[in-house]
This record gives structure tokens, sequence and C-alpha cells, in this order.
């Protein structure tokens, strides 16, 4: 299938970022909003563009961000977030977070094909790529086609982009670059377990679009959210003393997949990064927008809905290198 997408215009103006900075040790969790989510319509057509140029070598302005690294979290709202995870709320409150940020759909595959891919593709279930074959276009992909740098870190995953369940309490429906037909090379290169984060981490290899993706405990699907805090603190320990947090090009975003269906799929959605500062956004976000965050953050065209998303990155003011 030919992906449809568009080029976006000029790019944001650059904000001066501040100096890197750790982790409060707050723990007041943030308001709960009381907004829901609304059901998109059909994906809106698009008139097919060429790629935006590639820029390998990163920008050297100080705090400019070139690279986002995205955690995701499963099945809590906002409210449960923000009540039972205290290590993620307090890097909320030190850095920034957002208070309107919904889901796209129930149940989990097709919202995470819907950041990967700019659409849902008419997926509605959890099954497996055999079953839901996606032929277009991911974010990841189209970062390595545009010379850029893409991976996927997926915790109980045994092999590279594994297209089915086993390992350590892995579930292929929440790893959406294996559902991406066209990709699977790409995928079969750079989706790999989540051993190779740290050494990622150390020697400031993260990617220009990266994800990380928990298994079955460590994301709250089958354990506590207290559990999950746990495991996104260890890696974000070892983040905030890394040399791609400490340069000022780095973004991390933590959210969840959906919500339990308790409130209208408003999940919380924190984004760590030196510029902000006790941010809190108001701007009603949604997984298209972490589509266009990826896209802005890599200088990559818009897929389908991201091109009329929010911008998180106006949103919440980050420079883009």
């Amino acid at each position: 299938m030919h992906v449809e997408h568009v080029v976006r215009g000029a790019g944001l103006a650059a904000i001066l970022a501040l100096g890197a900075s750790g982790c409060a040790s707050a723990t007041t969790a943030p308001p709960v909003p009381a907004s829901g989510s609304t059901q998109p319509g059909p994906a809106p057509a698009t008139t097919p563009a060429p790629p935006a140029a590639a820029t390998t070598a990163p920008s050297n302005r100080p705090g400019a961000v070139t690279k986002v690294l995205v955690f995701v979290q499963e099945n809590h709202s906002l409210a449960e977030m923000r009540a039972q995870m205290p290590y993620t709320v307090a890097l909320g409150q030190r850095f920034g977070y957002a208070t309107a940020y919904t889901a796209i759909t129930h149940p989990s595959l097709p919202n995470y094909i819907a950041i990967a891919g700019g659409q849902t593709y008419g997926i509605t279930n959890d099954d497996s790529p055999a079953a839901n074959p996606v032929p277009g276009t991911s974010v990841f992909g189209q970062a390595v086609a545009a010379g850029k740098s893409a991976a996927v870190y997926v915790d109980g995953m045994a092999s590279n982009c594994a297209t089915s369940d086993g390992g350590n309490n892995y579930a292929v429906k929440h790893n959406p670059w294996a559902y991406f037909t066209g990709e699977r090379a790409a995928c079969d290169k750079y989706d790999v377990p989540v051993d190779r984060l740290g050494a990622a981490i150390a020697g400031g290899q993260l990617p220009n679009v990266g994800m990380v993706i928990p298994n079955l405990c460590h994301d709250a699907h089958d354990c506590s959210l207290v559990v999950a805090d746990t495991w996104f603190k260890t890696w974000m320990t070892s983040i905030l003393q890394g040399p791609d947090w400490k340069s000022g090009h780095l973004a991390v975003v933590l959210t969840a997949d959906e919500d339990d269906q308790s409130q209208a799929n408003t999940v919380l959605t924190v984004v760590i990064h030196p510029s902000q500062k006790a941010h809190v956004v108001t701007t009603a976000l949604t997984h298209y927008s972490l589509t266009r965050l990826y896209e802005e953050v890599a200088a990559t065209p818009y897929l389908f809905r991201a091109a009329s998303a929010p911008s998180m990155a106006a949103a919440f003011g980050l420079p883009l290198g």
C-alpha cells in the first residue's frame, strides 16, 4: 500500500534550553482533569509529497531535542497512575506533564499502531501480526529511511522483532514495529531485547526515534503500578546519568496505551527534558500528537492523523534540533 503523508512547513521557533537537572523527590499528585476523549473519524485524505531532507548530524545548539525515547505503560487512567506511581509523578512535577492527553481507542494494539503509524489501520483487536499485517510506514521505518536512527527496546522478548508471544511475559500486541510488514528487515535489526538499552544509554547511543516496551508485569498489565513505577525508575536513574541526557538532546516521554475505561481514556503523560520546569500542559493531546513529536524530532513527514494532531513540541515548548 502507498502511504500518504504530508511534509510540515517551517519548524518551531527555538526555545532557550535550560541546564540538565535530576529528579525531585516530591510526590504530590497532579490534578485529575474532567475532560474526556473523542473517537476520531476516518483518516483524512492527504497529498503525497517527497520526504523531508535527512540531516544525519545532530544539532550543535545546546539543549536542542534530537532524540526522543518513549516508555509505554498499560491500561490505567490518569487518576490511577498519579495515585500509584510516585516516582513518575515526581518527575512530572519536576519537569512536565499533560492533564488532557487521551488514548485513541480500546483495546491495546490499535493504540500502539496509532502511535507508530499515525492511524489504527482499522485494527480493533489484539491479535498477532499474522492476523493484522500493516502494509504502511511507521515512524521507526521512516526515520531509518531518512538516515536517522531508530530502535525499539522490548522487555522479555527472546529474539529480535518477535512476531509471537513468548520469552519472559512478552506480548507482541505491545510491539508495534513487528506489525509493519514492509519494514521487517529494519525491525529485525533494530527491534531488540531490552538488554541492549543499558549499553545505548551508557554509550550515548540512544536513537533519534526510540520506544521502550516493558513486559506484561513491568507495564502494570499483570502487576501493580508500583512495580511499573519502580521498573521505570531503574531505567530513568541510568538515563539521567547518561551522556544523551547530559547533552540536553534527549527528551523522555512516559504514557499509557489506554486506560481501563474508567476515565474516558485519559492517561498520565510525562515529558522529561531540561527545558521543562514544573510545566503543566492543559492542551488536548492524543497518541497522534506523540506520532507527530517523533516526526518533529526526526524531521520526517507526518503520517496521516499526525498532520492535524496538536503538536506536543509546541504544547510543551520543546526546543527542536
